[in-house]
């Protein structure tokens, strides 16, 4: 093919290249990293467990279950759980309501010691504990959710456990290991923000681009295509 018919190609694939590069490279680098960490590690399983077996009977339940259906307004669901050497109580209607699994009553929200108890219970490393704090509004890797208390390990990797602070169960467990995926992701997806809209502007717009510098490429290669060489030689 004639090489001035190609120059626009060249020219096209040339500053797409400038333009590409360091994101080409960072969707390379980040489908590495997020294929070489196993999920597993990175939702924390070997870390901590989300759900600890309930140790309780039924008949530990002496709670009266009509006096909770006439505390809760449209009740949907009940549900019997547990809270360190306690039993729960949980009621699903128009809001969600904790009690007392033996007196009925409201729960009351745990103390720190308790926190620390239950975190303990759930982490399944031995480091010593880092930092306990109560926070209003927690931070993005937990969805910003209110009243929960942040639970710090020292390890290797700060294993961090988040708790509901009215009924002290986990919420979710985070890592180094979970913050160096996310940011991986986030450079994947391109969402600088939330991290969590894969169909942005700004991703779809340097995907169609990225199209087009393939395209560009394969273009080029019809400049010298391999039969031409091999005709070439046999000359």
């Amino acid at each position: 093919m004639n090489k001035t018919a190609l120059k626009p190609a060249r020219k096209i694939h040339k500053y797409l290249g400038y333009l590409l590069a360091l994101q080409i490279f960072a969707w390379l680098l980040g489908g590495f990293v997020m294929s070489a960490i196993p999920l597993d590690m990175v939702h924390g399983k070997h870390l901590a467990q989300r759900h600890l077996d309930n140790p309780f009977q039924s008949t530990d339940y002496t709670a009266s279950l009509d006096d909770l259906k006439l505390r809760t307004t449209n009740l949907q669901k009940i549900e019997f759980t547990h809270f360190l050497e306690r039993p729960i109580i949980k009621t699903t209607g128009d809001t969600i309501r904790f009690f007392d699994g033996q007196s009925g009553m409201p729960l009351t929200p745990p103390t720190e010691s308790q926190i620390r108890q239950q975190a303990q219970a759930h982490y399944l490393g031995n480091a010593q504990l880092a930092s306990i704090e109560q926070l209003q509004t927690g931070p993005r890797e937990v969805q910003y959710r209110h009243n929960i208390w942040r639970v710090v390990y020292s390890d290797w990797v700060n294993t961090t456990i988040y708790l509901d602070s009215v009924t002290g169960q986990v919420i979710t467990v985070r890592s180094t290991l979970w913050r160096i995926f996310d940011f991986f992701w986030m450079l994947h997806i391109m969402d600088y923000d939330e991290r969590d809209d894969f169909n942005n502007p700004l991703l779809i717009s340097f995907s169609a681009t990225s199209v087009l510098f393939c395209i560009s490429g394969m273009v080029l290669l019809l400049q010298s295509p391999p039969w031409r060489r091999r005709r070439i030689q046999r000359k």
